[in-house]
């Protein structure tokens, strides 16, 4: 999956929405690279496949929905029972539901809110007492939605502009624990969430015309950025939303001309 290797045999990772998509790449990524991995999700079954080819002593799956907002200290308390230790988080996980801010209800907005920026929050506030113990690092998947502004998205967005704000400012505070905090942003990419799309080769197209490098991301394309970001590689880099996009973020938003 990753060209490079690093030297994550003593480390312990948590990956929340672990079960598909970038979730699973990040965890595999990680999980080749000699981790030990938590992954985290709704679903056992899916959970269980993203760690299925590992061994079962470097591997921990936990059913919980990460939304609700005592799950997380819950999460990272079975981590520390199960590991004893916690050097790396990254928070994943992340719901989308588009249109018109008129016509999206309470409910899917406080659903929305609560997967892409409360358990954030929630997730922080758990885990940062024992990433400061180890010297660790969270990473959050955030996404180019979160740093410019999107037709027919403005809900979604401000959650992800929320992860941005957040993950900066969190640098600012724990840096001086030892604590780096980064975020990766990519642009579209396919997983199940983004399948409507993918699979509607008119509709895709629209995405492509606006990426520069001409193909709509993987999960696999995100996972090695969080790989470098999490080593000592990365050990002066905190603070920082790095946009994985394919040249996405590059354009001033004028439609590519043939």
């Amino acid at each position: 999956m990753t060209q490079n290797l690093y030297s994550y045999n003593d480390k312990i990772v948590l990956v929340t929405g672990g079960g598909s998509g970038m979730g699973r790449a990040i965890a595999q990524a990680f999980l080749d690279n000699h981790a030990s991995v938590a992954v985290v999700g709704r679903r056992m079954e899916a959970l269980r496949e993203t760690v299925a080819a590992y061994s079962g002593e470097r591997s921990l799956t936990i059913s919980k929905d990460i939304s609700e907002p005592e799950a997380p200290a819950q999460i990272v308390k079975a981590v520390l029972a199960h590991f004893g230790r916690l050097d790396v988080v990254v928070s994943n996980a992340g719901i989308f539901e588009g249109g018109d801010v008129t016509a999206l209800d309470q409910p899917g907005w406080e659903r929305m809110r609560s997967v892409n920026i409360d358990a954030l929050f929630y997730l922080a506030k758990a885990a940062f007492p024992a990433l400061a113990a180890s010297g660790g690092t969270l990473i959050a998947v955030s996404s180019v939605s979160g740093l410019n502004g999107d037709w027919k998205q403005a809900a979604y967005n401000a959650t992800k502009h929320a992860v941005t704000g957040f993950i900066r400012s969190l640098a600012l505070d724990w840096g001086e624990k030892g604590i780096r905090v980064n975020a990766v942003a990519p642009a579209f990419t396919v997983t199940d969430m983004t399948a409507g799309v993918a699979d509607k080769p008119e509709l895709l197209s629209q995405f492509v015309n606006r990426i520069p490098l001409g193909r709509p991301g993987k999960p696999s394309d995100i996972a090695p950025a969080v790989l470098f970001l999490a080593s000592p590689d990365a050990a002066y880099i905190t603070g920082v939303v790095l946009p994985v996009d394919g040249g996405t973020s590059a354009s001033t938003g004028q439609p590519h001309v043939v």
